[in-house]
């Protein structure tokens, strides 16, 4: 809240508009929530949120939100709020990354991070974007992207083959960036995402264990094809899609379910922009039941964020199964890769036929070395064109990490 109006002061300064005589009331548009009595806000000292509290401390109900001792996870810096601490000895205690002339706090970054390395069963992530890891990719590797993200996660698959423990990753993404799917800049972007996608590979087959899928939604098709007779490439693509009703559901979610216990969402996505913490500016959180929590119950936790998961799960896939209440399993994993698999087929076929739900796979296929293809016959996307793995191009590396 502090940033927020910080910056809404500094973009609504009147003197810009040279209006000489303008009051304070008129000048400061922010609502003060202590105007307003039927908006309850926290009271100043240690008891002060009692006020707002909707459940009590012992109620098996009762969430918990995960947040840092200072404020909520963040991706900022000090050139983009007042406020960070000046000497570095304060900025480490909060743990803060000093810079050269500023503070940056990349705590949605960590968040991810110890997230994931604290997992002990599955992952399931929805987000707009997927990469990371640049410095171990085959090449490219001054790219810049250098989240630890997509290595964290390869790591915990690897350590659970170690141990001989099954582990399962769900990944759903949109089919191409925000953008017409042949541009250079969406082209590089999925050029970047394949890398991360063939970087997670093992000695066992990658999708027993990792997979990623899109959305898409299709409709009986249409009699009316009102843009095919424009030459316009962009048109064109839209008529297609028009006439096979087939369309791409966009994934704008950026959040991640842990165990069935645990959700961090918030405003980042997975990429270098919304994790470095010096280029956006992000916020989440961290919540979880504690009385829902596998080493309380000594099996699956059916908590709420269990309840969360199932909902998505029913919404995406159009049905519940009972292996669907242990997603990491290796029969949840192959049943649900099965039906995205027969998704992809149908969704892809020229003939309009009734699909289930609106999950699908992603349109590669990986060998059990890791190699990441396109499938047969599928080298671009149905209708709108581009490359499914993209291509790279002479764009900078800044743009599209």
């Amino acid at each position: 809240m502090t940033n927020f109006e910080q910056r809404w002061r500094k973009a609504a300064k009147w003197r810009d508009f040279r209006l000489k005589k303008v009051t304070h009331w008129h000048e400061d548009a922010l609502i003060k929530l202590d105007r307003i009595s039927w908006i309850i806000t926290p009271s100043p000292g240690p008891t002060g949120d009692h006020a707002i509290r909707i459940t009590t401390e012992d109620d098996p109900e009762n969430w918990h939100v995960q947040v840092q001792k200072y404020q909520v996870f963040r991706s900022i810096y000090s050139g983009s709020m007042r406020g960070f601490p000046k000497l570095i000895q304060d900025a480490e205690a909060r743990k803060l990354v000093c810079g050269k002339n500023m503070k940056i706090d990349k705590s949605i970054h960590d968040a991810y991070v110890k997230a994931i390395r604290s997992t002990q069963h599955f992952i399931y992530i929805e987000n707009q974007y997927f990469l990371g890891s640049a410095y171990y990719w085959p090449s490219y590797k001054n790219a810049g992207a250098d989240n630890l993200i997509p290595m964290e996660l390869a790591l915990k698959i690897c350590s659970k083959i170690s141990a001989y423990e099954h582990f399962c990753v769900y990944i759903v993404i949109p089919m191409w960036p925000e953008g017409v799917p042949s541009s250079a800049a969406v082209q590089e972007i999925l050029f970047w995402q394949a890398i991360n996608k063939a970087g997670l590979a093992d000695m066992h087959h990658p999708q027993d264990y990792l997979n990623f899928y899109c959305l898409r939604k299709h409709e009986s098709s249409s009699t009316e094809s009102p843009l095919q007779t424009c030459n316009s490439s962009e048109y064109l693509a839209l008529g297609l899609a028009q006439k096979y009703s087939r369309f791409m559901i966009y994934v704008h979610a950026k959040g991640m379910i842990v165990d069935d216990e645990y959700v961090l969402m918030g405003s980042a996505n997975i990429n270098q922009r919304s994790l470095d913490g010096s280029r956006d500016t992000q916020i989440a959180m961290g919540t979880y039941q504690p009385t829902y929590t596998w080493s309380g119950k000594k099996t699956h936790p059916r908590s709420q964020v269990y309840g969360y998961r199932m909902s998505l799960w029913a919404e995406h896939l159009g049905f519940l199964e009972d292996c669907f209440r242990q997603p990491e399993t290796l029969e949840c994993m192959r049943k649900v890769n099965s039906i995205a698999k027969t998704n992809w087929k149908i969704y892809a076929a020229e003939e309009y036929k009734e699909m289930t739900g609106h999950l699908m796979q992603y349109p590669i296929q990986v060998n059990k070395d890791g190699k990441v293809t396109t499938l047969p016959g599928h080298e671009c996307f149905p209708d709108v064109g581009g490359k499914v793995i993209g291509s790279s191009t002479n764009l900078p590396d800044a743009l599209t990490t």
